[in-house]
């Protein structure tokens, strides 16, 4: 039996993670050979003055992921045909390489939440009420738009934590974000009869754009301060614009009272339409997350958001909120694309919504996530001085520019991916080079050694 030697931190929460992360690690590194029977739960959680269900849960995740392999009467152990290094991230690919995960808009990035918080105990209670108590119909095709249960508590929740205006009929299930807001501007083509001029925040996320462009766009840069979209700048000719005003991405600061006041105004006076991506508005940690736009103006703003970031990206559950003759144009395309999403997903979401749990594992998420965010702020600043971090304390990422005298950045992006830090620079025609770096996937105990690390590989000590 394998001797298996876990470094726990009980005050960073995540247990079941935690131990899954380690013993994953053990065995991509060759320490846990393929074969090696691991110790039982209950020895286990009895070493690591835990409970029993907390390594079920590790165990129970390791064996979905293929690295372990349990039989009853045998135990566990790591699965036969793991090598060592399996699993972890392949190197960005080009272009035409069609390697499972080499393309890079695929995989882990600084955006990503940590799945191994994923809340697999109470989706799966979830998935056994819903095919306990779902009539036989509800498994037939149904409304492209989404299934009436889902939208109904889709509406209740946007309003009650979001302050949005909206009914369960303006609201279309999808599968995220990105593909909402493109079925929103193909709509607009069609409505227009041309492409539409499209304004979008800059920086702003690279992989958006060009779905943007295939969707009939032409996409014009509007800068972006400490205030959010500079609404001035916005071209007089723009049919919509894009917008992540909770925490705008990737600089992480809110769009400011005036600045929404006079992008609601603005739009009333074009006749454009806002499209809000309500980017991280669940994750604030230092207050509550201010009010979306679409609660100032149901009429010109598209509400688009996600389980990406609560949940895990794979269960592609999104939706929007729009005006009505938005929702049903968007509600048709979507059933001309693909007759909408999975009905038993839609299902659990709603059950996990109107129990309440969904609230909770938030609750959770925002917690767990400031731990990790603070422990990246400090160490920073102790060990990489000439790094500014920018932006409201929320999200899965914080931003970060250098100073006139400090290091290069992008030479920190491989030195950060190196020492478990997940890294991207960003680039601006309005602004100076930035860094965006992932904090959600590292454990709040693992961010000092980690920076410590980055800052011997890539960074410049000015310290001296």
């Amino acid at each position: 039996m394998a001797d298996l030697h876990l470094v726990v931190d009980r005050a960073a929460g995540g247990l079941a993670g935690q131990i899954a992360r380690e013993v994953r690690e053990a065995v991509r590194s060759g320490r846990l050979v393929p074969g090696a029977r691991l110790p039982a739960t209950r020895d286990l959680a009895r070493d690591l003055g835990l409970s029993r269900g907390v390594v079920v849960e590790a165990y129970e995740q390791l064996v979905a992921e293929g690295l372990l392999a349990s039989r009853t009467g045998v135990g566990t152990r790591v699965a036969a045909r793991v090598a060592a290094g399996a699993g972890r991230q392949p190197a960005p690919g080009r272009p035409g390489d069609e390697r499972e995960g080499s393309w890079p808009h695929y995989g882990h990035r600084p955006t990503s939440p940590d799945l191994g918080l994923f809340p697999r105990q109470a989706w799966l209670a979830a998935v056994r009420h819903v095919l306990a108590t779902l009539p036989n119909d509800a498994l037939d095709y149904g409304d492209p738009g989404g299934v009436p249960a889902l939208r109904r508590e889709l509406a209740a929740y946007l309003g009650r934590v979001r302050a949005a205006d909206v009914s369960p009929d303006d609201v279309v299930v999808v599968t995220g974000v990105a593909q909402g807001l493109s079925l929103v501007v193909q709509a607009l083509v069609r409505d227009r009869g041309r492409r539409i001029v499209l304004a979008a925040e800059d920086p702003t996320s690279a992989r958006q754009l060009p779905l943007f462009r295939r969707a009939g766009a032409d996409v014009v840069p509007v800068p972006v301060d400490g205030e959010g979209i500079v609404v001035e700048d916005l071209p007089g000719d723009a049919d919509a614009v894009v917008v992540t005003p909770a925490h705008q991405y990737p600089t992480g600061v809110v769009l400011s009272p005036a600045r929404r006041a006079a992008l609601v105004d603005w739009a009333a006076r074009t006749g454009a339409l806002v499209l809000e991506d309500d980017y991280d508005a669940e994750l604030r940690f230092d207050r509550d997350p201010v009010g979306c736009l679409q609660g100032l103006a149901p009429d010109r703003v598209v509400l688009a958001g996600s389980v990406s970031k609560a949940l895990a990206p794979g269960l592609r559950l999104g939706w929007i909120a729009a005006p009505p003759r938005v929702a049903r144009a968007v509600r048709l395309a979507r059933g001309e694309l693909d007759l909408g999403s999975p009905v038993v997903d839609q299902y659990v979401l709603a059950h996990l919504i109107d129990g309440g749990v969904y609230d909770r594992h938030l609750r959770r998420m925002r917690r767990e996530y400031r731990r990790r965010r603070d422990a990246l702020v400090d160490a920073l600043a102790e060990d990489l001085p000439w790094m500014t971090v920018r932006g409201i304390s929320a999200g899965l990422h914080l931003y970060a520019e250098g100073t006139d005298d400090g290091g290069d950045l992008s030479g920190l992006v491989e030195a950060a991916r190196a020492a478990g830090l997940s890294a991207e620079t960003v680039t601006s025609a309005h602004g100076s080079p930035g860094l965006v770096l992932g904090f959600a996937r590292l454990p709040a105990h693992r961010v000092a050694e980690a920076v410590r690390a980055l800052a011997g590989k890539g960074g410049r000590d000015v310290r001296g």
